[in-house]
């Protein structure tokens, strides 16, 4: 039986998040989300207010002891979306909900990932490298950071005058344009 529960897990300003829960406001069935977060001062907090989702800060002690895990396991989720979450994925987490926990990267995996890869940092890199192209990888979350088998991978062509603030922008509307229709077909919607 489908629970219609769809956690998110954030740890900043929640654009992702908020653009996936419109996403599916129109939408049959109609999902309940939770939001996770590590922050206490994460703007995703703030969204979550506004989209009327309820939410909950948690100890990064409680992500790793089981607590979370607990609460995970009473709302028997659909699916699990990391939308800009920073913490290691506990193991515990991931053999209860194999191939549940999907993830979006902001490079084209298996390039410019792993531990510190995230945000501006990866822009900064890639544009460092003057790599000639870059993109988004949605995958599903395992053991190691960035590693998961790929789900979905677009990508743009790098213009030689970008900043990494202009690759964010780009990346970031990628991000707003694909992640809720991948999460939808992942749901078989």
């Amino acid at each position: 039986m489908n629970s219609n529960q769809i956690i998110i897990f954030a740890s900043g300003s929640g654009s992702n998040a908020e653009n996936i829960i419109n996403y599916f406001s129109n939408k049959s069935p109609n999902y309940k989300w939770l939001i996770y977060t590590n922050n206490p001062k994460a703007r995703v907090i703030e969204r979550a207010k506004k989209l009327q989702i309820d939410y909950r800060i948690f100890t990064k002690d409680e992500f790793y002891n089981g607590s979370v895990l607990d609460c995970i396991n009473s709302l028997n989720p659909e699916l699990i979306i990391l939308a800009g979450f920073l913490l290691k994925f506990p193991i515990e987490i991931i053999n209860v909900y194999n191939k549940k926990i999907v993830n979006i990267h902001p490079a084209l995996l298996p390039k410019y990932g792993g531990k510190g890869m995230y945000g501006i940092n990866v822009h900064k890199a890639i544009i460092k490298n003057k790599e000639e192209v870059s993109g988004i990888t949605i995958h599903y979350v395992n053991k190691k950071y960035d590693e998961g088998p790929i789900i979905f991978q677009k990508e743009i062509k790098i213009n030689s005058s970008y900043t990494p603030n202009d690759l964010a922008n780009k990346i970031h509307d990628l991000e707003m344009k694909y992640f809720p229709k991948i999460v939808e077909n992942l749901l078989n919607l």
